[in-house]
């Protein structure tokens, strides 16, 4: 791993949990427990070696389909983890960003949103984006409608929209796009994930469940990512 050529942002999609649980005989909140303490690692060490970004899906607008106990009990994971790990975020210098709806989520757990955002948002070291409750479509409707009021109110004329305005209207504005986005579990698809962010970022699929990753697979994905020459849709 080069350190002169580390992708400035990372995403990642942590897919695996249910099935690392049941491949042990355990239930799926088990896996979604054991991967929030993979999560925590991770980015630590991403912060360690110096990337800027980090950008992981937590929660996806159509998990909302799981079963009542499990989308319960993730919410209540998801709350007491925001809750517990902005303590330590704030310790290590990582500044915490939750982005995604916050339609049909609890007080509490909103509360919770910004109390972490709140606590960590001076801090100078990596951005950790948490995909809470997120969708790539959604996403860009919701960009799409919030320029649409601006031309609405004569703010912006139709040739203002580019895509550098698109950009400016996302979750995401403000950071660069992911250069690395990993998927574990050996799903080879994006699944609704940043799809206008990611257009340019090099794909690393690995087998390895969530719960399973570690530092070394972060680095053997980085490794991959360094050895690929990006084009940009250049010859």
């Amino acid at each position: 791993m080069k350190q002169e050529n580390l992708p400035k942002h990372i995403a990642i999609i942590m897919d695996g949990n249910r099935r690392w649980a049941k491949s042990k005989g355990m239930p799926a909140n088990f896996g979604h427990k054991e991967g929030a303490k993979v999560l925590e690692k991770i980015v630590r060490y991403a912060n360690k070696i110096g990337i800027k970004y980090i950008t992981v899906y937590a929660f996806s607008t159509e998990n909302w389909k799981r079963t009542k106990e499990e989308v319960s009990a993730l919410m209540t994971l998801f709350q007491s983890y925001l809750d517990d790990y902005s303590k330590r975020a704030d310790s290590e210098n990582i500044k915490v960003k939750i982005i995604g709806s916050r339609e049909g989520l609890s007080k509490k757990m909103k509360s919770s949103i910004e109390n972490c955002m709140e606590r960590t948002k001076n801090n100078t070291g990596i951005v950790f984006n948490i995909a809470l409750n997120y969708g790539g479509r959604d996403e860009i409707v919701r960009a799409v409608k919030k320029i649409a009021e601006k031309v609405k109110e004569e703010e912006i004329g139709i040739d203002d929209i580019t895509e550098e305005l698109i950009s400016n209207n996302l979750y995401t504005k403000s950071e660069p796009d992911p250069d690395l986005l990993i998927r574990t579990s050996g799903e080879i698809r994006l699944s609704n994930f940043l799809p206008w962010q990611a257009v340019y970022s090099e794909l690393v699929f690995i087998e390895k469940n969530w719960p399973d990753f570690e530092e070394q697979d972060l680095d053997n994905a980085i490794e991959i990512y360094q050895k690929r020459t990006r084009k940009f849709g250049a010859n």
